[in-house]
């Protein structure tokens, strides 16, 4: 999914991965989208000024990743000689928070002069905080200690607005997180979702979720029925993700996983190139070899979606 040749380039997203040195940028970054597991990310050293990755996501889709590295002589390095360089058409800004850090009020002014940057060179960007190692914190006071951050966060991030998450390695928060912000970077996301919609109803399935291949992240879902758990769309990708890795570790892919009980079947298999679709269904009625059908003549659609530059489409195809 690393590309270096500028020929297979097509919509490029740039997005500033930021905060102080320590504070967890490369280890979320290497968990997401170079596929560590949390406890290996201990091996992960210092950033060194700015790291450069170029990730395809869907179709043409390419994520211009800059991890930038902490500590402070680089930090006033992005804010001086190299302002116009690193804040200049940046689509998304990732500041990351380490909750437990013994320097909030320095972290706060670097902070606020990556807004000023950005505000100067790319008013457009969409701003996100993560306060993160959540883990580290008591958990009957996580809510109350995320709620003062988020609020304190908010307030100095005027006039931009700032969307903020709670995270931490060890569990689904990241993916929640990531998936929310690669979200907004999806060009066609509302057709596609339109398109799953359609989809849904006409299989009779109780839920559809869209995966990112590489990352497993969610980046669109449709659910007919409600359902208790929230946060069932980070820890399916959480669990998915590494049970991949547990694949790859024995020379075998994963491609797809059929679970049944009383209530419900659920389906993922492989969708189009970039993506893997989660089919759940709870009429006993339809057999599974009847969904696996659906699910592979619905490839062909979804497969011309992800063609950003190609026409729209809409999904009326009958199904079996």
């Amino acid at each position: 999914n690393l590309f270096s040749d500028n020929r297979h380039w097509g919509l490029r997203r740039v997005v500033l991965l930021m905060g102080k040195s320590g504070s967890g940028k490369t280890s979320m970054r290497s968990i997401i989208f170079a596929n560590y597991i949390a406890r290996d990310t201990r091996r992960l050293g210092a950033t060194i000024d700015v790291e450069h990755s170029h990730v395809r996501f869907l179709g043409n889709l390419v994520l211009n990743l800059w991890d930038c590295g902490g500590q402070d002589t680089f930090m006033e390095n992005y804010f001086t000689s190299q302002r116009d360089n690193i804040f200049r058409n940046v689509e998304v800004l990732i500041y990351v928070f380490d909750v437990e850090s013994r320097e909030l009020e320095k972290d706060m002014h670097y902070y606020q002069s990556c807004l000023e940057a950005i505000l100067q060179n790319s008013p457009d960007a969409k701003v996100f905080c993560l306060v993160h190692k959540m883990d580290l914190v008591q958990e009957d006071q996580r809510d109350l200690i995320f709620k003062e951050r988020e609020e304190d966060l908010r307030r100095l991030s005027r006039p931009l607005a700032c969307t903020c998450f709670r995270t931490s390695i060890w569990d689904e928060t990241l993916y929640k997180a990531w998936s929310s912000i690669v979200y907004q970077l999806i060009p066609n996301v509302q057709q596609l979702e339109t398109n799953l919609r359609n989809f849904a109803q006409i299989i009779e399935a109780d839920e559809v979720l869209l995966f990112e291949r590489a990352t497993f992240l969610v980046i669109s879902h449709y659910q007919c029925k409600e359902q208790r758990d929230a946060h069932r769309f980070e820890k399916i990708s959480n669990i998915i993700k590494q049970f991949k890795l547990s694949c790859s570790k024995l020379a075998a892919s994963f491609q797809s996983m059929e679970v049944r009980n009383s209530n419900f079947a659920a389906f993922i298999d492989v969708f189009t190139s970039n993506t893997y679709v989660m089919v759940i269904m709870s009429d006993p009625s339809i057999p599974s070899a009847a969904t696996l059908i659906n699910i592979r003549n619905a490839r062909k659609h979804f497969e011309k979606l992800e063609r950003l530059d190609g026409p729209k489409h809409s999904l009326t195809m009958r199904m079996r």
